[in-house]
């Protein structure tokens, strides 16, 4: 390496001693300017995980650079900020530098990123530390609507200075965070669980069975909670999605290659009736036969949301990247915003945008500059009930991650909330492609005229929502192979 190189390591070096667990008070030569912690997770992007661990741990110190398959990330920084808080209190002014110019580098898929982001929710940290994310899955939605890319990056040292280089120079944003409980009647017998080979989710945001002295505990149910910061979906697009994660749990060796991945995720949504649902999908599966959705738009007032019967799929977005990069909302003329009240999708302002989509034919609209999907509604809460009829089961995701739920066979009701939560702060480059809210540089609208008009368009205890199960209680069950998170 050059100087040059050298010069810019230091600046996110961070010295043993503040790492190890029982350090004295000492006089670094050095304060970092930006110093980090790497969190990698090394069965990600194929071998590109395992060697970008190789190339951070070559360049920043060992004890900095974490392999999420063999550390846990809320017990690492839980460790880290104890350490800092110590020496502070023993007048050590590097730590005290340290905790307030911090941050973290996050490499996985989406699933992984939103594991950190739970947990740095979940810690209450006294200076939560942002988040810039290395994009190693196969849509990287996160890291694109931050400006980190979207493709796999390259892991020998000079991609790795050149990332951390966008990392030094990169702007700090809020994003939402949303919580989301799932509660469904105990069955008499069997499980309520969902079913091989996938189960719930286990990134941070799992759902987290809430126990018998929670707060949110219903006696004879079971209910999970959690959260996300992309989106959560529900319909055609999670069942694709369940095919291909589940193709890729049984042949993993099969799955090595971005490209490739994405050319399987294509085949699978034709072989499973995406692009041709109305042959393959029955109607009783379209959303508005599945279950009855309720928005708040204003607190405390409860609402119901007509969903044409033609919506086979429909996205609650918080970010404006969906599948790989699309923006199913758009931008609101400002016809629209005066009439149906709609603004352009701000990751800070605390709503949730609620989109629709007929098919995979229809999803192609987004590929046009100002294409968009069935826009539904912009909300702080939605809530979905799901009764017994049309189907015993249906698929939901989370920022990525699959399931088949089941749904009621009896006059019991499947409950699916969510709700505003709080914010965490990202790191963001120059090409990121969020808004804020905050930003007099954030566009409010098109003018009219240039948003495609698509015409089939149509206070609670806060202790109850203190957690989103990320941290202190998060463990991979059994088996579990942490490159699902990829």
């Amino acid at each position: 390496m050059g100087e040059k190189s050298e010069n810019i390591l230091k600046d996110f070096y961070i010295p043993n001693y503040i790492l190890v667990a029982g350090s004295g008070v000492r006089n670094a030569s050095n304060i970092p300017a930006f110093p980090l912690i790497v969190f990698i997770n090394s069965k990600s992007g194929g071998q590109l995980g395992g060697e970008l661990l190789v190339t951070y741990r070559a360049l920043l110190n060992k004890k900095q650079v974490f392999d999420l398959g063999d550390s846990a990330p809320d017990k690492v920084l839980r460790q880290i900020y104890t350490n800092l808080q110590t020496l502070k209190y023993n007048g050590d002014t590097v730590a005290s530098a340290i905790e307030s110019r911090l941050r973290i580098i996050v490499a996985g898929g989406d699933g992984t990123a939103s594991w950190l982001l739970g947990v740095v929710s979940d810690l209450k940290l006294p200076k939560p530390p942002p988040i810039a994310t290395v994009p190693l899955g196969t849509g990287n939605n996160l890291p694109y609507s931050f400006g980190w890319g979207k493709k796999n990056p390259g892991t020998d040292p000079k991609s790795v200075i050149s990332f951390l280089e966008q990392v030094r120079t990169a702007k700090e944003m809020k994003i939402d965070s949303w919580h989301i409980i799932m509660r469904m009647k105990a069955p008499k017998q069997g499980s309520c669980d969902p079913i091989a080979p996938l189960e719930l989710p286990h990134s941070l945001h799992a759902f987290h069975r809430v126990s018998e002295t929670d707060v949110l505990n219903m006696e004879g149910h079971h209910t999970y909670r959690g959260g996300f910061w992309n989106y959560f979906s529900m319909g055609m697009d999670a069942q694709v999605s369940y095919a291909f994660h589940s193709e890729r749990k049984l042949h993993p060796e099969k799955f090595k290659n971005q490209l490739v991945n994405q050319s399987t995720y294509l085949k699978l949504a034709g072989t499973q009736g995406w692009f041709c649902a109305s042959l393959f999908h029955p109607s009783s599966r379209n959303i508005a036969q599945l279950t009855n959705v309720k928005v708040m738009r204003r607190q405390g007032h409860w609402e119901e949301l007509l969903i044409p019967r033609s919506i086979r799929s429909i996205v609650c977005l918080n970010l404006p990247s969906f599948s790989g990069g699309l923006n199913p909302w758009g931008n609101p003329n400002r016809r629209k915003q005066c009439h149906r009240d709609l603004t352009a999708p701000y990751i800070d302002d605390g709503l949730i945008e609620i989109v629709g989509f007929r098919n995979a034919w229809h999803g192609l609209v987004l590929l046009a500059p100002s294409g968009h999907g069935t826009r539904l509604a912009q909300a702080s809460r939605v809530r979905f009930e799901f009764h017994k009829g049309a189907a015993d089961h249906t698929f939901m995701r989370i920022d990525g991650e699959p399931w088949k739920q089941p749904l009621p066979v009896d006059d019991d009701t499947v409950i699916v909330e969510i709700s505003h939560f709080g914010q965490v702060s990202m790191l963001a480059t120059p090409s990121c492609q969020s808004k804020s809210v905050y930003d007099p540089a954030s566009p409010v609208g098109y003018p009219d005229g240039e948003d495609d008009t698509n015409d089939d368009e149509l206070s609670e205890d806060w202790e109850e929502r203190r957690k989103l199960g990320a941290a202190d209680t998060f463990k991979f069950p059994d088996g579990f192979d942490i490159a699902h998170l990829s």
